[in-house]
């Protein structure tokens, strides 16, 4: 078996919160709503993201990504207790601000391993990309990291209209490679890299793509488990991305 094309996950994969997000909530919001109960606002923005994802796949809506965000911003503060009609009141300027922030290094920050990894693989003549059930403000955010020109495709799930697990996202991370490499290339020669196990690897698997789960040590990375009664058994978990380098090694030796 020969590992042709190697495909990352963006978020909690490559690139992390430069602080938590909802601590970079609190700070857009305080002068607007007042401080906000830290544990509050991290589950409000975890339930508030679930939710809107649930209503509206694939920033499905009437204003594209930033009525998208809007909407899960609006929740999130309400549910953190914040009063109603001052949420209202100061969306025109708390969304703007958020939609900024994370549009570049300033809400963002690339893992240590991150750009090492990319370039290792370069150097060991496979091709990489990106698969992300992000907006397309995640490639702003690759550009002023300065990650975006060692990846060979970016697949955004915004600006392609279908979001992992569904396999059509990775055949086209797999037809993307295939037409711009000299080389030809099965799904059995690609790998998919990310955190979430619905999503990344059972999605990966189910595309017929080889997987890897990133689970990394600590809070960034939430340990080996994110979502409690996750069933890991049979799942080949790495807890850093020179994990995936080891890996792909022991495939091609």
């Amino acid at each position: 078996m020969t590992i042709r094309l190697v495909t990352f996950d963006a978020l909690h994969t490559l690139v992390t919160p430069r602080l938590p997000i909802y601590v970079q909530y609190s700070q857009i919001f305080a002068p607007y709503l007042g401080v906000l109960e830290p544990g509050l606002l991290k589950q409000s923005f975890k339930v508030a993201l679930t939710q809107v994802q649930k209503k509206n796949p694939v920033y499905q809506g009437d204003s594209g990504a930033e009525g998208w965000w809007s909407e899960v911003i609006k929740r999130t503060a309400i549910g953190a207790g914040a009063n109603p009609q001052a949420v209202y009141s100061s969306l025109p300027q708390i969304v703007p601000s958020l939609m900024e922030r994370f549009s570049s290094r300033q809400g963002y920050k690339l893992f240590h391993d991150s750009l090492p990894v990319r370039i290792r693989l370069h150097q060991m003549n496979i091709r990489t990309a990106l698969i992300s059930n992000t907006d397309t403000r995640m490639l702003s955010v690759l550009k002023d990291l300065e990650i975006a020109p060692y990846l060979d495709s970016v697949i955004l799930s915004e600006a392609v209209g279908v979001e992992k697990p569904d396999a059509k996202i990775f055949q086209l991370a797999l037809a993307l490679s295939m037409k711009s490499g000299s080389v030809p290339m099965k799904v059995q020669d690609g790998v998919h890299i990310g955190d979430e196990l619905e999503s990344d690897y059972r999605g990966a698997r189910a595309a017929g793509m080889h997987a890897l789960l990133l689970r990394r040590a600590g809070p960034e990375g939430d340990g080996e488990r994110k979502e409690e009664g996750e069933n890991l058994e049979g799942v080949h978990i790495v807890d850093d991305l020179w994990g995936v380098v080891k890996w792909v090694e022991r495939q091609t030796t």
